[in-house]
């Protein structure tokens, strides 16, 4: 074994042959970034799967988050009988799964009847441009913060109470607060100790402003990385909670009394050749004192932040997390170590970097990092400038564009971006968009909790 958690396939098939493995977990993860598969038998993963694949069924990349067969999708439908897709491990990411007995788990790329990638899929989305990055010179490297909320409540409690009423695992705002943190260990502890002996290493976790919501933050990494770290973190999480008792939720928003849950992005670019960080400088009080790759990186995910935000925030219950003084952006500009700010620059030196506080906990991470990817590349290759730096609170700030209000308005944005067809490709863009558009087709269908306690009686 190399790093702690993370396998060979010779040291899993030693594990299988001495019944320390018994089940392996071949997955990839769909539009919503949940993981699908099988349970392969570790005899069966050793013998046939690691050489020849799995196949499933390509209707995961075309439903809803109820397994609805939604018609309207160009890469599969009824028409064409739902084949299969191949389904390829990438031993890179092969891991114990150690919340789980017995148990390994490897990623999976996926790929056609005739061996072609599928690129609608989300981790074939962010490979694609990180090959961009590669032919413009950089590596990249990405970290994330994740937040998420812990109920004493159960996965099935919280269903059988239609989601109402729930009694999160904390009782006040416990930002940083040591003695809250403590009394919720048990579950956010354990899901730091399964993650770092699962190839997830963690470098703190942290009490965050609402009742019961908790940030963990992943160590940075190699992007492709970082974004199979953040899924397999947030399956992990749940299944830790469920074996608990205790459910988590990753919503953005999951109710309007209480703070939103971001999934801040933090990237860097770094010369190929191994000549270090490729955003040089020290703390950058205005665009002229960083690198040019910097500057035109950060000026083109700047200038893209409307026309991508649906990458970020990609449901209905997403745009309620972008509220004034909530800590989540509403404004799109930039700042030093500026929390009120959607592009926060932080770090000095060889850890300067771009924090984005527009992603929502909900996001899907290859698809949130593609398009952070596709933005900063086009601004690199189109020399943009960012605008000028902005100090003070960007809350009371009226002249600057504003993040899209609702999923509506940011289907719109993506709908008439150039570059989202550029970079993902004109098929991968509509796919995307029709997954979208049956998101917010679903609300409007609904006669909603709010609705009906207001216009029920009085109306």
């Amino acid at each position: 074994m190399s790093e702690k958690g993370m396998l060979t396939l010779e040291d899993l098939g030693g594990l299988v042959e001495r019944g320390e493995v018994e089940t392996v977990l071949a997955v990839f993860p769909d539009m919503y970034g949940r993981l699908m598969g099988k349970r392969i038998t570790g005899d069966f993963f050793v013998e046939e799967v690691a050489r020849g694949g799995m196949h499933a069924c390509d209707y995961l990349l075309a439903c809803d988050m109820e397994m609805d067969v939604i018609p309207g999708y160009r890469y599969t439908s009824w028409e064409t009988g739902y084949g299969d897709f191949h389904c390829v491990p990438d031993f890179a990411t092969l891991r114990r799964a150690d919340w789980l007995p017995g148990t390994a788990l490897v990623l999976c790329d996926l790929f056609d009847r005739h061996e072609e990638p599928v690129e609608v899929s989300p981790r074939r989305m962010l490979q694609r441009q990180l090959a961009r990055a590669r032919e413009a010179g950089f590596t990249v490297m990405g970290g994330t913060e994740i937040e998420l909320y812990a109920f004493e409540d159960s996965f099935a409690d919280a269903r059988a109470k239609s989601y109402h009423d729930l009694k999160p695992i904390g009782a006040y705002n416990e930002d940083y607060h040591i003695l809250q943190g403590t009394k919720e260990e048990e579950l956010i502890g354990a899901i730091r100790r399964h993650l770092g002996r699962s190839g997830v290493p963690i470098e703190v976790s942290k009490g965050e402003a609402g009742l019961g919501q908790q940030e963990l933050n992943l160590r940075y990494s190699e992007a492709l990385t970082q974004a199979d770290r953040n899924v397999i973190y947030k399956h992990a999480a749940k299944e830790i909670a469920w074996a608990q008792g205790r459910a988590v939720t990753f919503m953005a928003k999951w109710d309007e009394k209480h703070t939103g849950s971001s999934a801040h992005v933090h990237v860097s670019l770094w010369n190929a050749d191994g000549g270090g960080n490729a955003f040089p400088g020290d703390r950058p009080t205005g665009p002229v004192e960083a690198s040019d790759t910097f500057r035109w990186f950060l000026g083109g995910w700047i200038h893209h932040a409307r026309a991508l935000t649906a990458c970020y925030a990609p449901y209905v219950a997403s745009y309620k997390r972008y509220q004034a003084r909530s800590w989540a952006p509403t404004a799109i500009a930039w700042s030093y170590d500026n929390r009120t700010a959607g592009f926060r620059v932080v770090g000095h030196g060889p850890s300067l970097r771009i924090e984005c506080r527009i992603p929502g906990a909900d996001a899907n991470p290859y698809v949130a990092y593609a398009a952070a990817l596709a933005a900063g590349l086009d601004g690199i290759r189109n020399r943009i400038e960012p605008p000028e730096v902005f100090q003070g609170d960007l809350y009371a700030a009226r002249e600057l564009p504003r993040i899209p209000g609702t999923l509506r308005e940011a289907i719109g944005e993506f709908e008439r971006s150039d570059l989202a067809r550029e970079a993902f490709g004109e098929d991968v863009t509509e796919h995307y968009l029709h997954f979208l558009r049956t998101e917010q087709r679903k609300f409007d269908e609904v006669v909603t909790c709010w609705e009906r306690a207001r216009y029920f009686e009085r109306a």
